[in-house]
């Protein structure tokens, strides 16, 4: 009987090159040729074409194998694994769902098959996988790290801490564990313990981008914003083209009034955000800012209404280079931006018209070459007509003993994508609750201009006609009739702002890029108040200096009446 020469295709394997491994390939192939039902042979040959990365021919052979021997985890697994690395994701689990019937007792089946599961988007059989796992082997940290991250992503963030910290209790140097807790306290605002996991995840592997990353945010969260640039310069250095450590330097360098480099950093989000997937796509080139009199320039919106708002002043700027410029942007805006001058609005979702360049909207400051002096900042560059202001004037309810008629919004669009971007919205915004202190002032009529989020408490003096505010023109027909606008970091904000009208815009500690750091002033509106936080979830001084600051206001307004009267 011709015996596989066994100790030759392990001494060709130990060496681990692929010339090595092609020739113990070899070897196996001749004796499966006349031994074609051998186990030991199809297993080797299966795991050499995968270390080859000969993905198919692996799965091929693992599933011979498999016939010879249907009770193996490792050929299931192993077989599941070669189909993983040819992305067929459905036919790996139905593997791993037979392997589970054949050998019901094998956690490690289990674990990989919630994995793969996951991957497939399959959360509610991801998480009846990890279970399983952990029924038979409770200490399992692959499946524990695992459910943790499932109920992060469901932002069940008390049951995932529970089981980050069993995994951490088994293991203290248990890498993901502490990566995804300290994700977790960062997403709670509790920035110290945040950093504190972070840096122990980097003592044990010095060299992790994305743990370097999760530090340098955590860090700009704090305010530490020197840091937070080196360590994000660390984080590039070792994966240059990941473009989530870009975009956050950006807002970094943007946020200390480095908008050179920012601007050049922050064209990075257009690969971490894709946000022209769902229009109509276009291989017109990029404009760059060069002056092309005559030339039909695209601009495109990307992101929320705040930042239409805010940067739509630039499509003014290039139609007075001579450009023809069309901009496209968010349905509810389009009636109201009709008033930038010498621009055509068009809303997503029409068909694109003939043009010859386009750009997207929040590439235009680095278009334009924006610093910190140059930022255009007259106002205002959006209007409502007469009429409209007069038609909402008239829809006021009558006010008695009011000196001020103010504006007033506390919440955010709740943005539920991710975690992150929920905890963000959260950070933004305040429970109307809180606002008891400002509205309690006398002699100031108060408006909701709030349109989504939480009610306010029904004793609360306000007057809400948002119902009847169909778009951003009749939120702006309503403002253009107020005195003041308060409001926390939301679109509402931007609006006043690009009407000239006073707004006092109440931020968190760590506040978002475009208001920069250490400033109650903005170079981008110039009738503009910010009320800081002096310290992370600190909401009690803001509302109290903003309340102060109405009462001040209140009483010169007040003086102004008198002596108006007594002319």
């Amino acid at each position: 009987m011709q015996l596989l020469p066994y100790h030759e295709v392990l001494e060709a394997l130990s060496s681990n090159n692929i010339q090595s491994m092609e020739k113990a390939r070899e070897i196996c192939s001749i004796f499966c040729q006349s031994h074609p039902d051998s186990l030991v042979c199809l297993s080797l040959l299966g795991d050499i074409e995968y270390r080859l990365t000969h993905f198919p021919e692996a799965a091929e052979y693992f599933e011979k194998a498999l016939k010879l021997q249907p009770n193996s985890p490792e050929l299931y697994y192993n077989h599941a694994q070669a189909l993983v690395m040819q992305g067929k994701y459905t036919e790996a689990a139905q593997t791993l769902q037979q392997a589970a019937q054949f050998i019901p007792g094998s956690p490690d089946i289990y674990y990989f098959l919630g994995w793969v599961h996951d991957q497939q988007g399959n959360k509610q059989d991801a998480l009846e996988a990890y279970q399983q796992t952990l029924t038979l082997a409770p200490d399992h940290l692959e499946a524990l790290n695992g459910l943790g991250i499932l109920l992060m992503e469901k932002a069940q963030l008390t049951e995932a801490i529970e089981y980050f910290q069993r995994v951490l209790s088994i293991d203290p140097d248990y890498f993901y564990a502490l990566i995804n807790l300290g994700s977790i306290y960062h997403c709670q605002n509790d920035f110290t313990k945040s950093i504190a996991l972070f840096k122990r995840a980097l003592v044990l592997q010095p060299d992790y981008p994305i743990a370097l990353n999760n530090l340098g945010v955590a860090l700009h969260s704090t305010g530490d914003l020197a840091e937070a640039v080196t360590i994000y310069r660390r984080s590039l250095a070792l994966s240059p083209a990941n473009p989530e450590p870009h975009v956050n330097l950006a807002m970094s360098l943007l946020s200390t009034g480095q908008l050179e480099e920012g601007w050049r950093e922050f064209e990075w989000r257009l690969e971490l955000i894709k946000p022209f997937s769902n229009r109509e796509k276009t291989t017109k080139p990029r404009w760059q800012g060069e002056a092309i009199p005559g030339r039909i320039l695209l601009i495109r919106g990307e992101q929320g209404y705040g930042d239409t708002l805010q940067f739509c002043r630039y499509a003014s700027m290039a139609a007075d280079q001579g450009l023809r410029v069309v901009l496209e942007v968010q349905p509810p805006l389009v009636r109201l931006l009709h008033s930038l001058l010498n621009v055509e609005v068009i809303p997503y979702g029409e068909p694109l018209p003939d043009f010859d360049y386009y750009c997207p909207m929040l590439s235009l400051p680095l278009a334009f070459q924006t610093r910190l002096n140059t930022i255009p900042h007259t106002v205002p560059y959006l209007s409502i007509p007469p009429e409209d202001i007069e038609k909402w004037h008239r829809q006021l309810p009558p006010a008695r003993r009011t000196n001020l008629k103010v504006g007033i919004v506390w919440s955010g669009k709740q943005r539920d994508a991710s975690i992150e971007l929920s905890s963000a919205d959260t950070r933004r915004s305040i429970h109307p609750s809180w606002l008891a202190p400002i509205l309690s002032v006398d002699f100031v009529q108060f408006y909701s201009l709030q349109k989504e989020g939480p009610p306010a408490p029904q004793e609360f003096p306000l007057v809400d006609m948002m119902n009847a505010c169909n778009d951003f023109a009749d939120t702006a027909a309503l403002i253009a009739n107020l005195d003041l606008i308060i409001t926390v970091d939301t679109a509402v904000c931007h609006l006043a702002g690009a009407m000239g009208k006073p707004v006092w815009l109440l931020v968190h500690f760590n506040s978002c890029w475009r208001w920069l750091q250490h400033r109650q002033d903005s170079p981008w509106y110039p009738t503009l108040r910010l009320f800081r936080q002096p310290q992370p979830n600190d909401w009690t001084s803001v509302i109290n200096g903003v309340e102060a600051a109405l009462r001040q206001l209140l009483k010169e307004t007040s003086e102004q009446i008198r002596l108006t009267k007594n002319k």
